[in-house]
């Protein structure tokens, strides 16, 4: 897969982009990654790429003109052109149905926008869509980009190494993972649950589902509309439902 990403600060990228699972993707020929200056595409001798806002207000605005010809440049680059998403809280929710979605091309352009954001004309000509990684906001586009592209590439057949591994992580299918242990055995009075000390695979793994339903339940219930639910996962969400009702009964008793 290839990944280019417009920015005005490339070496922002450096260390998350070479280093771990984004190195090694790259290194055995799974992600073709390129970083392009912006301002490669200004024609002023002072490369601005800003320039004030129409209507007033404070802070800069990226100019559509250099947006849109750096965006179309870059896309005459490859065989076909890529979809171009830029990056902004105003976007669409990014999640792991995007990155699964968006690791099925072959070419990915994400756009980091910086001070106030992007001309708006850009949006309109050359963007496929804009992509948000959360509701808040921060100081340019280029840790959104970082996020996105290491949510991508970590859904290409082989990254990871161990096959389903992806399938098997937190979000795959849209609950939690369970918790996580390895030696020392006995750590400050806390010891590694029994079952996961044993060889029943299949104890193992429903372990696993129910302490990843509870911490969904627990943390991040809304996750539980969207995921694929078995008959045994809905009795398990029962018997939580249950277990805390009763848990608030007796704190209101006493």
């Amino acid at each position: 897969m290839r990944i280019d990403i417009l920015t005005l600060f490339p070496e922002m990228f450096d260390g998350v982009m070479n280093a771990s699972m984004m190195w090694k993707a790259q290194e055995y020929g799974f992600l073709d990654l390129h970083l392009h200056q912006l301002r490669d595409w200004t024609t002023n001798r002072h490369r601005t790429a800003d320039d004030t806002p129409y209507g007033g207000g404070g802070g800069m605005v990226m100019r559509a003109d250099i947006v849109v010809r750096a965006v179309e440049a870059v896309q005459a680059m490859g065989a076909s052109a890529a979809p171009a998403y830029g990056m902004s809280p105003q976007g669409q929710l990014f999640s792991q149905e995007w990155a699964v979605r968006l690791s099925k091309l072959d070419r990915l352009l994400l756009v980091c926008g910086h001070y106030e954001g992007i001309d708006d004309r850009a949006r309109q000509l050359v963007f496929t869509g804009e992509l948000s990684i959360g509701d808040y906001v921060l100081t340019g586009g280029e840790l959104a980009a970082m996020v996105i592209a290491d949510a991508v590439v970590r859904q290409i057949p082989g990254v990871l190494g161990a096959e389903g591994g992806a399938e098997r992580e937190s979000l795959a299918e849209g609950i939690l993972e369970g918790a996580h242990y390895t030696r020392p055995l006995e750590y400050r009075g806390l010891t590694v649950p029994e079952v996961l000390q044993g060889g029943n695979h299949a104890a193992i793994a429903r372990w696993r589902r129910a302490d990843g339903l509870r911490r969904t339940w627990d943390n991040r219930p809304d996750l539980l509309r969207r995921a694929r639910l078995t008959d045994e996962d809905k009795r398990l969400l029962a018997k939580f439902a249950a277990e805390d009702a009763a848990a608030l009964r007796r704190k209101a008793q006493g």
